[in-house]
């Protein structure tokens, strides 16, 4: 998130924030959500310490993570709605964070707004700190929920 808020409020620089700084600070604050997820996922399955697990067991599961899948899972209310209201709210942020990056990243023309992008920046660390707090039984739940497909047959 350092690099996002660093992007976003040009520091060490005089005037406005170029727009390629803007939409790099929402990219980097997506991709903090992105890799928290993914962490978690492999934390939480694989193991969180190098001496308790298989390290390519917990980079494969890292890797799992998908943002189209990942984004389907977070747009499903029915679903995220049973986890407690900082996991729902990660999704619901997840899901809006990734659209912003794709904005930012893809769009020929941008137009962002410094102090949109610091309030998406602030926003995004409240919510992947309030995510972290999360009994780990329910993120370990919501990690699988995220990185597996469900079977219907």
């Amino acid at each position: 998130m350092a690099i996002a808020r660093q992007l976003a409020a040009r520091e060490g620089r005089r005037g406005r924030p170029r727009q390629t700084d803007l939409c790099r600070a929402v990219s980097a604050a997506y991709y903090a959500m992105f890799h928290t997820l993914a962490r978690c996922g492999a934390d939480l399955i694989a193991g969180a310490t190098r001496a308790g697990r298989s390290q390519p067991a917990w980079e494969q599961t890292y890797r799992a993570l998908e943002h189209g899948h990942a984004r389907n899972q977070c747009r499903n209310q029915s679903m995220v709605s049973r986890f407690p209201l900082d996991i729902h709210d990660f999704a619901e942020h997840f899901v809006n964070m990734q659209l912003h990056r794709q904005f930012a990243d893809y769009a020929p023309i941008t137009d962002f707004d410094r102090s949109r992008v610091a309030y998406l920046v602030d926003l995004t660390e409240r919510t992947i700190n309030l995510f972290n707090g999360v009994p780990t039984r329910d993120r370990r739940a919501f990690a699988i929920y995220v990185l597996f497909r469900t079977r219907r047959d």
